[in-house]
């Protein structure tokens, strides 16, 4: 049976596309170090949200976890961030 990993992680190359889509030149690069830290940062603001949905379903006797708890939330994502 394969080891879970206990912490997930966003591959690299997935993260500089998802950097890289938004950049309005082709010339533009990215750096190794700022991939690394933007996957941290996304990391950061995935393990937020799960946390403040959590606590959405908490504060309506929910026992899961569902997407309208996320939707809820999600506007205090956007300002905080």
């Amino acid at each position: 049976m394969a080891e879970v990993d206990a912490e997930p992680r966003l591959r690299k190359e997935t993260v500089s596309k998802l950097l890289s889509s938004s950049f309005k030149e082709d010339k533009t690069r990215l750096s190794g170090d700022a991939v690394l830290l933007m996957a941290e940062m996304l990391k950061i603001f995935i393990q937020e949200a799960a946390v403040r949905s959590l606590k959405q379903a908490e504060a309506e006797d929910c026992e899961q976890v569902d997407i309208e708890h996320f939707e809820k939330i999600l506007p205090q994502l956007l300002l905080d961030f």
